[in-house]
Order: C-alpha cells, then structure tokens, then sequence
C-alpha cells in the first residue's frame, strides 16, 4: 500500500489551497472528498473582504490574500473571474447610518458612508425607498467554483492525486493517525489534515479527538439565470449572525457540541446578494446555529419565501423568478482566527479549517503553513501561523 505524505480530507478551499501548496513543495499529496455540491465554498459569494482587517495578524493576511488573488489565475494557469466591484452594505430607512461609522472605522480600509440615492447611482436595480442609505467601498470577487478547479488543475499536474470518496473515519494506532477510512478500503499517510469545514469536529470526535471548532446551517437561494444586470454585491450593514456565533462558541457552550441535537440560538437572515459573471445568482442567507448535522428539521419552502421576500424588498427585479435552496455548513471558530495545526497529544493528524473570511485571508495561511509543516514546525518559525495554532486554546 501506498504511504503518502499526506492525506488532505475535504474539497472546500481550505483542503484545495492546502493540497495545492503541499504538492508544490514535492509531497506527495491525496485529496479526498465526497464530491457533496453544497459545500460551503460550492454556496459561497466568492467575497474577498480585503479591506477588513481589523489588528495586525488581519490586515497582514488580508494584504497578502489579495495580492494572490490578483495574480491567481496567472499563477494556477486557469481562470478564478477575480474583479474588483462596488460593495454596499445597505441599512433600513428607519436606521442611523452615522451611529454605524465607529463599527466600520475599525477596518484597515474603512467603508463609506452614502446616501440611498447615491447607493441607486452604484446599483439602478435598487428601490429607492427600501433603504436608508449604504456604507460602500471596493471588494475583490471570484467565482468559487472556478477557483476550486484551478487549484485542483494546479495540484494534479504537480503530482498530486485526488479522489471522490466519503471518508468514514481516521486510523488510529494508539497515539497517532497513520490514515484514512473509506468505504472500500484504508489509504495510508504520515500526516493526515482535517480540512472538512462544518463536518471537521464530528470526523475527529469518532477518532476520540476534540477540537473547538462550531458550525451554522447556511441556506441560500441559487437562481440559475439572472437577465437583469447587477453591478453591486450587496449585504446588510448590521450583519447579526457573529453575536450569534460569539454565544454558540463560548467556552460555556462547548459540550453541547458533543452532545444531543441542540439549538444554540434562533435563526438569523442577513439579506444579501451576488451575481457571478455568467448570470447566475446567488440570494443569501439564513443561518441556524444547531449542534448536530441534520438538514431534515430544515423547512426549505419556509426558508426560500423568507429568501425571497428579503431581497425582493430592496431588488424587486429578482421577484419570481426559478431558483432553488441550498444548504451547508459553515464552520468558525471561538476568536475568528482559523484553527489550524497539529492536535495535541496526538501524531500524524492536523486541522485546517475555521476560517471566517476564507477568500480573503485563506491562501496566504495556507502557503506558509504548508512551509511551516514541511520545515519541521521549527525552522524558519512562522509568528503568524503560530498564532492560529489550536493549542492557543487547548493551552489556555
């Protein structure tokens, strides 16, 4: 059997940046995936928040992440659709849109506060009278899907292999992970990394393995042909979903992840909408912060009406019009750092995955952590990796 040098487990952009970076080191690389169409990458709008850094570890991430993207497609030989377009974050009428700029005077680069009429200027498909104005400012944008498969591209042609299978569970022998479950056969690694996002803490649970990391439930419409032209991203100025995963992953909350199904918080909408360049559109979204994996207990009717009235209000033009619901999970962490790196206790087995601004922070941290890993964790040492590391709480 085949022993390589490491096994990445998940075909998000965690696992396909990872793999890439890996294999151009010369490891020897296998990616595994299920091949599920509605991972959280697949449902993602693509966003690169460049501007949103908010210490020193962000905004150097975020400065890194963007310069990447500008030369990605250069880079992968294949096209990510990377542009840069107008962001607004919109506020309701009855809002003061001034008592929001010291929330967005901490970002490295801060949005700009603008009238409902300057905002209609930015985005014509706006009513007018449904808001009270926006913050805007310039935000990068790919298509996730072209993303994924340039990396893939990228990594095979460096070697690597990559492989359709679920993953039923990890290889223990005593204190270390030597490889990977399927249901057909084992695969055989030196290192294993976890970098299956929403489904990472369940996979390492079975291994008797705990880590701190935390899902929502993200649903989203998926309109498969948009006539009307939008120019804008657009997404609410008070996004109420991160008071929500503050309570779900606090440390008094932590058990009730390892335990029956449990509804941590009720569930939240934050109306927003992108438009990739071949039309296609993407109205999102509701997130459910509930512990188990489920999607059975999920009203997807309910949820695509509550879909289609948010928007609709403030982008009458995409009334009516075919698409259907998707759903998965999207995975955080307790500070809004990535958890990364190797568990403790344990050999052979490492997480990648918590991101919570994936396209604009993910590619540099996995390019220098894919250095760090092959320099042993010791030579050249890495301050902003070592950061991230998931013992920052299993040491705390």
């Amino acid at each position: 059997m085949e022993t390589f040098d490491w096994i990445v487990i998940g075909n998000g952009l965690a696992g396909a940046a990872l793999s890439y970076e890996l294999a151009r080191l010369g490891l020897s690389v296998l990616l595994v995936d299920d091949g599920n169409a509605d991972s959280a990458t697949r449902c993602s709008y693509g966003g690169v928040a460049y501007w949103s850094g908010t210490d020193a570890i962000t905004q150097e991430l975020c400065e890194q992440g963007i310069k990447r993207h500008r030369q990605l497609s250069d880079e992968l030989e294949a096209p990510t659709e990377f542009r840069e377009l107008d962001l607004l974050l919109t506020f309701a009428p009855d809002v003061d849109g001034s008592r929001l700029e010291k929330q967005y005077g901490q970002f490295a680069i801060a949005p700009r506060l603008i009238s409902a009429q300057e905002a209609h200027a930015l985005e014509p498909q706006l009513k007018l009278d449904a808001i009270g104005g926006a913050f805007t400012i310039k935000h990068g944008h790919v298509n996730p899907l072209k993303t994924l498969e340039a990396f893939n591209q990228a990594f095979r042609r460096l070697g690597g292999q990559q492989m359709i299978a679920s993953v039923t569970g990890l290889v223990r022998v005593k204190n270390r992970i030597t490889g990977i479950l399927t249901a057909t056969q084992a695969y055989a690694a030196a290192n294993v990394a976890v970098a299956a996002g929403g489904y990472s803490r369940k996979l390492l649970n079975a291994a008797q393995l705990s880590v701190p990391l935390y899902h929502t439930h993200a649903e989203i419409m998926a309109l498969p042909q948009v006539e009307q032209s939008l120019r804008t991203l657009i997404m609410p100025a008070v996004a109420s979903r991160f008071d929500a995963e503050a309570t779900a992953s606090a440390p008094a909350t932590d058990s009730l992840w390892d335990g029956p199904p449990h509804k941590i918080a009720p569930p939240i909408l934050d109306t927003g909408v992108i438009q990739f360049l071949d039309g296609s559109t993407y109205i999102g979204q509701i997130s459910r912060f509930r512990t188990d994996l489920d999607t059975s207990l999920i009203d997807a009717a309910q949820s695509e009406a509550s879909l289609r009235q948010g928007i609709t209000a403030q982008l009458p033009c995409l009334a009516n019009l075919p698409g259907h619901w998707r759903h998965c999970l999207v995975t955080f962490s307790r500070d809004d750092l990535p958890l990364i790196g190797p568990l403790p206790d344990i050999d052979g087995v490492h997480v990648f995955s918590g991101f919570t601004s994936p396209f604009a922070m993910l590619l540099p941290v996995a390019r220098r952590f894919a250095q760090w890993v092959h320099s042993g964790q010791q030579q050249p040492s890495d301050a902003l990796i070592e950061k991230m590391l998931v013992t920052r709480f299993t040491h705390a």
